[in-house]
């Protein structure tokens, strides 16, 4: 792989981590609820963003790393929608207004940073030390995909969150604007804004437990790994926005997310066999034959994956609009 300069890879982390923060702090100096228009061209600006990075990688360092980085961003930004899915289960469970919607997700998006960075930091340690936990990496992702075919929503775990909250800390039962505590009655109180900060915690720490091992299945390299969920996080709070009302429509996109996952989780298994071969299983030089998955493949995977759940439920919806249109139609004219 082609080598990236040390003084790059700093400089560059300290200008891409400056621009998201940036664009988390316009949520404190403008709170607002963003138009289509806004969402769009900032959306644009960081995917133009990314392509231009990939093409700072490949003079920098070669092809090699302009296609992981590229690859795992892709792989990063198809889970960060799956993230949208359940982030708008939580703001309507716990009925956020929508005005404030937007700093719950920049919350949320700052403890996904932090929970990532640790685990890339505990991963790429334990591959360079422990290479057989690819084993481990590969069986955990296709356990996922499985799940993620069943696409049955946690509808109790922010119930279990409430109650074990309310058993430490007093909540009142109302919003208090963006507070996190309020006086009811004369008694100090934290507000439901603390449950829903401590529900987006907790699910950033599970997404990151399966998108950190799905890069790694890409390219070890910490700095790409770090880039490409940097990337993938930029424009998270705007693309909430834009496909707030469309992600309703995409019944069949957790089907693209299983496919994605269970692909990763075989190439992961496959890299474990040349990396930490079992020799003490019989015959198991014939697993070492099967050729390593290249680049290329996983991303033309991901992006056929997510292309064909995303076609297949708008085709779906549409074709289930025009049938509640025609009946409604039919209706009308029977009575």
């Amino acid at each position: 792989m082609g080598q990236l300069h040390l003084g790059f890879e700093i400089v560059a982390l300290v200008v891409l981590v400056a621009i998201l923060i940036a664009d988390l702090l316009l949520v404190v100096k403008r709170p607002h609820v963003p138009s289509p228009r806004e969402c769009a061209a900032w959306i644009g600006f960081y995917v133009g963003l990314a392509l231009i990075f990939a093409v700072v990688l490949f003079f920098v360092g070669g092809m090699e790393p302009a296609s992981e980085f590229v690859t795992g961003w892709l792989l990063e930004y198809s889970l960060s929608i799956d993230n949208l899915f359940v982030f708008i289960v939580i703001m309507a469970k716990f009925a956020v207004p929508r005005r404030y919607q937007q700093e719950v997700l920049m919350v949320g998006i700052i403890i996904a940073l932090i929970a990532r960075a640790l685990f890339i930091l505990a991963g790429s340690v334990i591959i360079e030390n422990f290479a057989a936990v690819f084993y481990l990496f590969g069986i955990f992702l296709l356990w996922t995909a499985w799940k993620q075919m069943g696409d049955e929503e946690d509808g109790g775990s922010d119930s279990f969150i409430m109650r074990t909250v309310r058993r430490v800390f007093p909540v009142s039962e109302d919003y208090d604007g963006n507070k996190l505590r309020t006086v009811v009655n004369g008694r100090t109180l934290f507000t439901p804004m603390l449950l829903v900060f401590i529900t987006i915690g907790l699910t950033d720490v599970m997404f990151a437990l399966d998108s950190i091992p799905a890069i790694f299945a890409v390219t070890q390299s910490p700095f790409l790994v770090f880039t490409a969920n940097l990337f993938a996080l930029m424009g998270l709070r705007q693309l909430y926005f834009l496909l707030g009302g469309l992600l309703d429509r995409l019944a069949y996109l957790h089907y693209g997310i299983a496919a994605i996952l269970g692909f990763i989780g075989v190439k992961l298994l496959i890299h474990a066999i040349h990396e930490a071969p079992l020799h003490f299983i019989p015959g198991f030089e014939v697993l070492e034959r099967i050729p390593e998955v290249p680049i290329w493949l996983s991303l033309s995977v991901i992006v056929v994956a997510m292309s064909a759940a995303v076609i297949a439920s708008l085709i779906a919806s549409s074709r289930a609009a025009k049938a509640a249109v025609a009946d409604g139609s039919g209706a009308d004219s029977e009575s």
